[in-house]
């Protein structure tokens, strides 16, 4: 039974999806403005981490994460880099792809864009407007958030708090034109030079809010399962996806509603974003970090947990890594001496009761820092395994192949050919067996030298001797 924590409730619940054995994910998207950073990957890697684990349990998950591809942000980069909007957005979507690709993020069952579906969004607002829900004031449309009477509640803020707040923030223009400091914009009136479409209001575009209760709505249902995406999000960017989508259905718009966590940087754990400047981007740091340290050091945090960026933590998710990956080896290089034979059962039950430890883990709102615990003690079994006299194929495989579903969870995959037999080091291997064999131990030595000099570690086993990159 897999409970999540709802935002929008404040407790854990059990997850009931509409239908059975289904499950509709909506997820915010970048603003594609600029190449991501490691605290917009956390999102990516969070969310994907529930996904797969979602279907590791047997679950089609059918997962939509839009780009927002029309902003003030993006305007202003369009000009500062003297390209047109849509070259910005086309530049960064494909970087977004890219980043994600290293950092093994599955691509979402659907991206949609809002230049994509403006007509959607217009009509959308058009709806709100008919219903009482919005107004048009020379050119701008504004909802009125006061007349949703839930406002407020995923957040869990009064109506006087943000009232209070949202004046403080107000423009004199702004001012003029709102009915009410809490209202926010459902659609923007065209400024000279920028980007715009025709609408019942003139030229203008959308306002951010209204893009995801559309796009939401449009690809999953008026109810959708699960709605995610990052703390900075419930006020008021979901907030008001709420008000905005219950108000033209009429339905429930999410049952459950899931914010991960930021990632923060410095002894002062300051929340890591662009406008701070004191972020990283997944396109330079792939290029330091092997990415798979880098989504293992996410994926392994619980979701909604804070992570503490550092070269310590990436360090200390690297040599963890490595343990399972030594792991893995260990147990795929004895198939070469391994006895044709029945699967053992008690090899097997232990492994099956640490998978439940990991499941147990995990449908307790996905806490990843107990299930990957009860991957450590899979990793132990497999190289306790990996050191008998005796071992037979059948358990080898059913090991190997149940270890790597629970890794892949993690987003994190090994291969028996993540390094293909490289002729010259294995001609070196093959003197320096025959060396040692010969009692010639200072040639024995002298290859091992040579070798650790390309970065080549030898391991000698009762089985032979085995060679890794460092």
């Amino acid at each position: 039974m897999i409970q999540l924590y709802n935002t929008l409730t404040k407790q854990k619940e059990e997850f009931k999806p509409q239908v059975p054995g289904q499950v509709l994910m909506y997820v915010c998207g970048p603003t594609v403005y600029n190449y991501i950073h490691i605290g917009n990957a956390r999102s990516a890697i969070a969310f994907d981490t529930v996904r797969r684990y979602f279907e590791y349990r047997g679950y089609q998950v059918k997962y939509v994460s839009n780009f927002t591809d029309v902003d003030d942000k993006i305007i202003k980069a369009s000009q500062e880099m003297n390209l047109s909007v849509e070259e910005v957005t086309a530049k960064f979507i494909a970087a977004f792809y890219e980043d994600t690709a290293a950092l093994n993020v599955k691509k979402a069952s659907l991206n949609p864009r809002v230049m994509e579906n403006m007509a959607d969004i217009i009509n959308f607002v058009a709806d709100l407007i008919a219903k009482g829900y919005a107004y048009e004031v020379q050119g701008d449309v504004y909802y009125r958030a006061r007349k949703f009477k839930h406002y407020g509640q995923l957040s869990g803020q009064s109506i006087d708090a943000l009232e209070q707040g949202a004046s403080e923030r107000l423009s004199v223009e702004d001012q003029a034109k709102k009915e009410d400091p809490l209202d926010f914009a459902l659609w923007k009136a065209a400024k000279p030079g920028e980007i715009s479409w025709q609408s019942p209001w003139g030229l203008g575009r959308p306002g951010w809010h209204i893009e995801c209760s559309v796009m939401a709505t449009k690809y999953l249902g008026k109810t959708i399962d699960i709605h995610a995406g990052g703390q900075d999000l419930e006020f008021p960017h979901h907030e008001n996806e709420i008000a905005q989508s219950e108000a033209e259905t009429g339905q429930r718009f999410a049952n459950y509603w899931l914010h991960n966590g930021f990632v923060t940087i410095g002894e002062d754990d300051e929340k890591m974003s662009k406008s701070l400047g004191n972020f990283v981007t997944v396109h330079d740091l792939v290029k330091q970090v092997d990415p798979q340290v880098i989504r293992f050091f996410m994926a392994t945090t619980q979701y909604r947990r804070p992570i503490r960026y550092s070269q310590a933590n990436l360090t200390e998710a690297a040599n963890n890594l490595a343990k399972l990956k030594t792991a893995y080896d260990n147990l795929t290089f004895r198939l070469k001496d391994a006895t044709e034979a029945e699967l053992e059962a008690e090899v097997k039950q232990e492994f099956a009761d640490y998978e439940q430890q990991f499941v147990a883990a995990m449908d307790d709102d996905f806490n990843a820092q107990n299930g990957i615990a009860a991957v450590y003690e899979m990793a132990k079994q497999l190289n306790i395994y990996a050191e008998k006299e005796r071992v037979v194929k059948e358990t080898i495989t059913y090991l190997l192949t149940n270890f790597t579903k629970v890794l892949a969870v993690f987003g994190i995959e090994f291969s028996e050919n993540d390094v293909k037999p490289d002729a010259e080091i294995e001609a070196l291997i093959a003197e320096r067996d025959a060396a040692r064999a010969q009692k010639n131990f200072a040639r024995s030595d002298e290859i091992r030298d040579q070798l650790k000099e390309q970065g080549i570690i030898l391991e000698d086993t009762p089985q032979g001797t085995r060679w890794k990159r460092s």
